[in-house]
Formats: C-alpha cells, sequence, structure tokens
C-alpha cells in the first residue's frame, strides 16, 4: 500500500504525540548563539531539554525513552518568525472578504501545519483573528508553531489595517466584514485606541499592534503618510504596559517612526525608509527592530504592474539595502520576519526569504537572528508571555522546539530553503513532528 508523504509525517506526529522522553546521540549542536559546535546527546524530558553532554547520557530505566540516533548531522533550535501573518499568509484577501470565519480558521490550521513543517516552530502574530488558533495548537486540537498573538490590529480610519469598502464613510458606529472578524479593528481618538487596545488584551494578546504609517497592500494611504497621534500612541503603550507587555508598530518612515518612539513604543516593524538620526535615537533607547529583506523580486507580494500598491511596493522596497546597512552601523537590536501575506506561494517561501539575507549578513549571523535574537524580542512580552521556558536555544531547561538538518547550514544557510529534504528531523515541544533520518 502507497502512503504519501504528508500521511508519513502524521503517523509520525500521531506515533510520538505521547512521548515522555526522548534521547538525541550523535548530533552536532548548534546552540542558536555561537559558532561552537558540540558533538554529543541531548535528552529530552516532556517538553524540555533535561541534558546536553558530549558523553553518553544514561536514561531512566522506569520512563520510556525513544532514542534517535542523529547519525552525527547538525542540531539547531527551531526557528522563529517574529513577523507572521498566520491567518491571512496563504489565502487571497478576496478570498477573506467573502468567507466566514470558520473556512478562514481552517485554512490558516492548514498554513500553521505547513510553516511547522519549514522548520518554524514558533512565530510572531502581528496581525489577525489568531488566537484561537493559538489555542488550538497549544491544546494539541491542530499542528502548527507556537504563536505570539496581537489579535487585531489597531488602526485609525484610512490607515493600513483600514480594509473597510470605500462605501464604509462616514462611519455609522458599525464595524466592517474585516474589523468583525478580528482581522483588524479601526479606532479614532484616544479613547477608541484606549478601548481597543484593551479589548485585544482581554482576549490574550501577548503584545498590541498599531500601524503608525502608510503601507503598501492597504489602498487608502499614501506611502508617506503618518498616522496616529501622541495622545493615540500613548493610550495604546500605557494600556500595554499596565498588562505587562509592549506595542510594536507598522511604520516606514522617519516621522513616523520617531512618533510612535516618542510615545513609548518599544518596537518597529518594516522601517526601510528611515534615516541616519532615527536609526540613531532607535539604537540609543533600545527600541527593537524588525525587518524583513524586502526587495523587487521573486518573494514580493505580486501587485498588479502600474498600480498604485505596486508603486508604493518599488518605493519602499529602493530603501532595504539603506535600512540594513544603518541597523548595522549603529548596531540596533535587530529582529527578522516575513510578514507574508494573502500568497500560498510566497509562504511557502519561507525559508527561502530567511537565506536570502546573505546580502546583508553571514550564515552566523542569520541564525543568531532567527533564533536565540528573535526569541529575546519575544520576552518583551513580559507577564503576557505564555511560554515561561527559554526559546531558541539550545541548552538545559529551554523548550524541546529542534531541527536536525542533512548538512551544516554555517556553512550552505541555502539547505534552509528546502525543508522538505533537508530538514531530517523537526521536533516542538519535545513531539517529533517529522523524522526522515532513515529515509
Amino acid at each position: 500500500m502507497k502512503i504519501s508523504f504528508c500521511s508519513f509525517l502524521l503517523c509520525c506526529s500521531i506515533s510520538t504525540w505521547a512521548q515522555n522522553n526522548t534521547l538525541i546521540n550523535n548530533v552536532k549542536i548548534f546552540n542558536g548563539k555561537d559558532a561552537t559546535l558540540l558533538t554529543g546527546n541531548i535528552l529530552i524530558e516532556n517538553n524540555l531539554i533535561k541534558k546536553i553532554s558530549a558523553n553518553p547520557i544514561a536514561t531512566d530505566k522506569s520512563a520510556t525513552t525513544v532514542v534517535i540516533d542523529g547519525k552525527g548531522k547538525f542540531l539547531m533550535p527551531g526557528l522563529i518568525d517574529a513577523h507572521s501573518h498566520v491567518m491571512m499568509e496563504s489565502i487571497p484577501l478576496n478570498t477573506i472578504m467573502a468567507s466566514d470565519m470558520g473556512f478562514i480558521n481552517l485554512f490558516a490550521a492548514d498554513g500553521a501545519a505547513k510553516q511547522l513543517l519549514r522548520g518554524f516552530t514558533t512565530i510572531r502574530d502581528l496581525g489577525g483573528a489568531s488566537m484561537s488558533l493559538k489555542r488550538a495548537i497549544d491544546l494539541q486540537l491542530a499542528q502548527g508553531p507556537r504563536i505570539y498573538s496581537s489579535g487585531a490590529t489597531i488602526s485609525q480610519t484610512g490607515g493600513h489595517g483600514d480594509f473597510g469598502l470605500p462605501t464604509d464613510v462616514p462611519r455609522d458606529g458599525s464595524l466592517s466584514y474585516f474589523e468583525r472578524g478580528g482581522m483588524s479593528i479601526v479606532a479614532d481618538g484616544a479613547d477608541k485606541v484606549l478601548l481597543r487596545t484593551r479589548e485585544q488584551l482581554r482576549n490574550g494578546a501577548t503584545q498590541i499592534k498599531l500601524m503608525a504609517g502608510g503601507g503598501v497592500a492597504s489602498d487608502y494611504d499614501p506611502l508617506d503618510v503618518s498616522q496616529y497621534t501622541d495622545e493615540e500612541f500613548k493610550a495604546a503603550v500605557s494600556a500595554a504596559e499596565n498588562w505587562g507587555t509592549y506595542v510594536t508598530v507598522h511604520a516606514y518612515t522617519p516621522k513616523a517612526i520617531r512618533s510612535a518612539i516618542n510615545a513609548g513604543v518599544k518596537c518597529i516593524e518594516h522601517g526601510q525608509l528611515v534615516d541616519e538620526a532615527t536609526v540613531r535615537i532607535m539604537a540609543e533607547k533600545g527600541v527593537w527592530w524588525c525587518m524583513q529583506p524586502f526587495l523587487d523580486d521573486e518573494d514580493a507580494i505580486p501587485f498588479p504592474a502600474g498600480s498604485i500598491n505596486k508603486q508604493k511596493q518599488i518605493a519602499m522596497t529602493n530603501g532595504t539595502d539603506n535600512a540594513y546597512k544603518l541597523a548595522k552601523k549603529y548596531k540596533v537590536k535587530l529582529a527578522w520576519g516575513t510578514d507574508c501575506l494573502f500568497d500560498a506561494k510566497l509562504a511557502n517561501r519561507q525559508g527561502a526569504q530567511l537565506a536570502k539575507m546573505t546580502r546583508w549578513f553571514t550564515p552566523l549571523e542569520i541564525l543568531v537572528m532567527a533564533t536565540s535574537t528573535n526569541a529575546e524580542l519575544l520576552q518583551l512580552s513580559g507577564a503576557r508571555n505564555p511560554y515561561p521556558h527559554p526559546l531558541g536555544v539550545i541548552q538545559e531547561g529551554a523548550y524541546a522546539d529542534l531541527l536536525i538538518v542533512d548538512g551544516n547550514p554555517l556553512e550552505n544557510i541555502k539547505l534552509v530553503e528546502d525543508p522538505t529534504n533537508n530538514f531530517k528531523l523537526i521536533m516542538k515541544d519535545g513531539v517529533v513532528f517529522k523524522n526522515t533520518i532513515n529515509l
């Protein structure tokens, strides 16, 4: 009887779902922080790394331990995408607008499972109704990465998160379909921003996402416009701080970035059109910068040629090289994410978008950024962090989120472009979701 590859992976998952202990022997261990590799063994108890040793590890004979021979291959932490939209990454926008949330959730669950099989064991979701999916994954009702969910993005009228129809203004207090589904929410004035921020925190957001400036995919806002006033920013920041977490913002331009920073925002998403003076401020204040390797290439969202969206996209991508140059010059706290939207083919290139970072960084710098550095950013959620143990590292006490790679990505980062063939084992939370080491 023939069995499909996906069915085989599912069988691997089911057979290991209830595992308590796993011993992985004979691997070259990259800890997520430095280039020194330890050739040795690693013991996982339940969902945590119990012991790492260059010497043989004795196991508790009273417990069932599955032993995996790593065959001298490269073992590393699971990858982290710090700017994801799991509810929207693979589904066309017009399908979202014409579908009920039940269908969208099923579509997103399928996408989340595919993210996991691409080696991404954690994501920071920065806009979308992903809290139900996060809960289902945590309860093992669905497969996918850990999700740090922002819930709905918060936008002003005519801002980057306003996906209402042109006929939706003047607003009469009713919500657009996009808003009713929890994908984004429009809030004008400090009181409304405060209310909408508190609603997302009430629903379980680990951080808050505001739109601080013009965007590419949105139709109403030119790229150069700044969005939200100081009072509106501060309303969101104070609510988030009261809950022990932080606000991050979508922003490209110096004015938008500075306005957000002045109000206490802790992280900037994108920032491709930034200037040097603003980057200097980011470095001085310790503000995080989560940037994406946006270029006018095969990974660009395919807007129609000549459209306003395409024009904005080209203007934005023209700033990417300079933005990375400035980030490196001033040693800003730099994170990485994909921000993939509305296209399954682009979502499938998640690892390829990591590999293209060689345009600006070494393979070591890239892997550190996509593991331990991104994990450091996740810790900004403080008291709202749903995952209290270390992520993005291989150390005792950390979550057992592990990949075994056929080859050394520190020498050939392009290995992450093809997870199907090159990731031989994928473990998240101590559970093996893929094991093809012997195939």
